[in-house]
């Protein structure tokens, strides 16, 4: 069994109430107990922000910002006083500087077209990793192809860290952009961005990073941190789908032209030309999604209930018994073995495929993520056609992981 001493220290956290805020938790799958572990994929929902976006559907609902009717403001200043907790969270110095979006993968297409098909030109260069979601390499392919502009990738160690001393060797005058992951949602690498920032800035290039994993588990301060662009997602963060982030910082937001065309972004419209709303709202056409930043906002001061700290301990209490315990199953990989990581534990089993693993630890209760996690490229750089993944939230308990071990040693012992 998993000793549960280790997280005996932090008092102030109580998993088991945390639990009670999550009705599908009491739920079972195939006859066992549900046993959510695929958190990098989409968290749960907790109650305080389903019954946030219920109330406004069931009180406050109107268009915002076109209405002078009581309905239209109640439902404005809801929205409104959502876009100012969120950018509280992030610590954004500006209202102005965070843009809602349909999630990361929207937030970071918003930057790869306004900003490539604006700035990139003939022979530039946009550096990645070679950790990248595909939602941070198609974007950037399609406005290269277009721009003739190049991709340059930074290598990873075995380990699934950073070649930093690539990166440093490989900025040049062509190159336009960096944009990398905070955390690598297939791995769990905790990357050294402070140090990728710095080595940007100093030859004036600009930093975008996919925070989508970094968002749940790091308190994030976009300011400290100076990156130009921030792309995250409500869903992995205990808020709704359908609603993300972009920071940007606002001279860069300024300067670039707008994505989407329609109501909402204008200023003034007229057959001769149009003029441009101004940040943020340049690039929010159309009727929002009005309830998710009410939902958003309301998973934002649910993490900050928790505690950002104590919940950091608590993932990385789960993720280090984890690891331990799996990697004394006979036959079991760790894909990686970095020392900074958040809660994502990736593994393969020697002669069986992720799939039938994932299946039989489904046929148990346990809901795992298998396959390539939109990472191809990374899972060709391991030669192996992708991996399982167990990635942890607030509401995990190690009796879980104990679950998790349980069924894995089952699945061995069937599919062997």
């Amino acid at each position: 069994m998993i000793d549960k001493s280790i997280g005996s220290t932090m008092a102030n956290f109580d998993v088991h109430t945390i639990r009670k805020d999550f009705p599908i938790l009491s739920r079972t799958v195939n006859g066992s107990p549900l046993v959510y572990l695929d958190n990098a994929a989409s968290s749960q929902k907790p109650i305080q922000v389903l019954e946030a976006m219920n109330s406004y559907y069931h009180h406050s609902h109107a268009n915002v910002h076109r209405g002078v009717h009581t309905l239209s403001q109640e439902a404005t200043d809801l929205f409104e006083s959502g876009r100012h907790r969120i950018a509280k969270f992030i610590g954004a110095p500006s209202d102005r500087e965070v843009i809602f979006t349909r999630g990361a993968t929207e937030s970071i297409n918003l930057i790869a077209y306004t900003f490539g098909l604006s700035q990139f030109h003939e022979g530039d260069e946009v550096i990645l990793s070679e950790m990248e979601h595909h939602s941070n390499i198609v974007p950037w392919q399609i406005v290269c192809n277009a721009r003739g502009a190049s991709i340059k990738v930074i290598p990873i160690f075995d380990d699934g860290t950073l070649d930093l001393q690539w990166l440093k060797n490989n900025i040049t005058p062509k190159t336009k952009i960096i944009a990398v992951t905070h955390i690598s949602n297939a791995l769990g690498t905790i990357n050294p961005i402070e140090d990728i920032i710095q080595l940007a800035h100093d030859k004036g290039v600009p930093v975008m990073l996919d925070g989508a994993q970094a968002t749940p588990h790091l308190k994030i301060d976009v300011q400290k941190l100076d990156v130009d662009f921030y792309a995250f997602s409500s869903h992995k963060m205990y808020g709704p789908t359908g609603m993300g982030i972009l920071y940007g910082k606002a001279a860069l937001l300024e300067m670039l032209p707008p994505w989407h065309g329609g109501g909402e972004m204008i200023k003034e419209v007229k057959w001769s030309g149009t003029t441009y709303n101004t940040i943020p709202f340049k690039y929010e056409a159309g009727t929002p999604d009005i309830a998710g930043a009410i939902g958003l906002a309301a998973a934002c001061d649910y993490i900050d209930s928790i505690g950002p700290d104590d919940l950091m301990l608590h993932e990385q209490n789960l993720l280090t018994t984890c690891t331990s315990a799996m990697e004394a199953i006979p036959g079991v990989q760790t894909i990686g073995t970095a020392s900074h990581k958040a809660s994502v534990y990736s593994f393969i089993i020697d002669g069986l495929h992720p799939y039938d693993i994932g299946t039989m630890l489904d046929q148990q209760g346990v809901e795992v993520r298998t396959g390539h996690h939109c990472t191809q490229p990374l899972m060709d750089r391991f030669n192996i056609p992708g991996t399982v993944r167990a990635s942890f939230a607030a509401y995990n308990t190690f009796e879980e992981i104990d679950a998790l071990v349980r069924a894995t040693h089952k699945a061995i012992k069937i599919l062997s």
